[in-house]
């Protein structure tokens, strides 16, 4: 009888290969998707730190094939939810549906029920279907009928979205910004990227069969397990710890925002700077782990001032000016 930690490619979900998996599938991605370094590691840290991302950028940088390039390099269930300006929060969660011939109502489940669930173009929605999510991401169920059903683990939201100036979008709520773990801004490619991009497509590449450009599932949820447990061993100082506070207090006093870093935020730093610490092969947490993840972090959990915003001054900026002036930790 086969050990049911054991898949079919033979791995264990050992402790010792959960990182090598975890570089294979950054690797697996990089086969579909070209030049989005951060954001596919990005997407991994989420997966580490059990979070949920926003991945936001003009149309046609490969956001929404990010996502599928994720899914195909993995085993886990995937499902997809085109958002619109019509779809219900129901299109989402799953709705009561009657039964004739039994004369009762039966739950039907909705997209939601899903290991990871891609929310494609999430602000194209009214802030009433948006607000579908809220639930099954911070608490990985959704209620229905007073009735409270869990999600499956491990359970993931990559949502995309348009920059909010782009017509026809709704921007998100505060309160659902700060569910999301990470915020990666997807950027267009430079000149040499958009080269190696045009010279797949004119190869043969298919993004829409991505089985055929070779990405093949590379890590799975014992893979996923396995590495969590490894890097909630990782070594946190009361030092890190007092940094993580101090950036995030600096941002409630600087003068450019109207709205800082919660707690949740300070929390959500220190678990993705554990993440990236273990990804690069240490046991402990430094300030440069901290600083390398502060901007996906921290950006959509702050607000700037109109005013800092007409000088164009952005989040990004203000946050890099609370990290050169923070002090770092000997």
């Amino acid at each position: 009888m086969m050990d049911p930690t054991t898949d079919n490619a033979g791995r264990t979900g050992d402790p010792g290969d959960a990182r090598a998996a975890l570089e294979a599938l950054r690797a697996e991605i990089a086969k579909a998707v070209v030049g989005q370094d951060a954001a596919v590691t990005g997407l991994v840290v989420a997966l580490l730190c059990r979070g949920h991302v926003l991945l936001e950028g003009v149309p046609g940088v490969a956001k929404t094939l990010l996502v599928r390039a994720l899914a195909a390099a993995t085993e886990l269930d995937t499902k997809r939810v085109q958002f619109t300006p019509d779809l219900m929060p129901s299109d989402v969660t799953g709705s009561l549906v009657y039964d004739a011939r039994t004369a009762e109502f039966s739950f039907q489940p909705g997209p939601a029920f899903t290991n990871l669930l891609l929310a494609d173009e999430i602000n194209r929605t009214p802030p009433k279907t948006q607000s579908s999510l809220l639930e099954a991401m911070e608490e990985r169920q959704v209620t229905v009928d007073g009735t409270p059903r869990p999600l499956p683990e491990p359970f993931l939201v990559a949502a995309t979205q348009n920059p909010v100036e782009y017509e026809g979008t709704y921007p998100l709520p505060e309160a659902q910004l700060d569910r999301f773990l990470l915020k990666l801004t997807v950027p267009l490619p430079s000149r040499q990227d958009e080269i190696d991009v045009l010279t797949r497509h004119a190869s043969g590449f298919d993004p829409r069969d991505l089985r055929a450009a070779g990405v093949r599932p590379v890590a799975n949820a014992a893979d996923l397990e396995a590495a969590r447990t490894e890097v909630s061993r990782t070594t946190i100082s009361p030092e890190i710890t007092a940094y993580v506070v101090d950036i995030c207090r600096a941002t409630r006093d600087s003068p450019s925002l109207t709205l800082g870093v919660s707690p949740r935020g300070a929390t959500a730093l220190l678990s993705t700077a554990r993440a990236w610490a273990w990804l690069t092969g240490r046991d402990y947490v430094t300030p440069d782990d901290v600083k390398a993840l502060a901007l996906p972090t921290l950006r959509h959990r702050v607000q700037l001032r109109p005013e800092a915003e007409m000088e164009g001054v952005t989040t990004d900026s203000v946050i890099n000016a609370i990290l050169a002036h923070v002090p770092v930790p000997r």
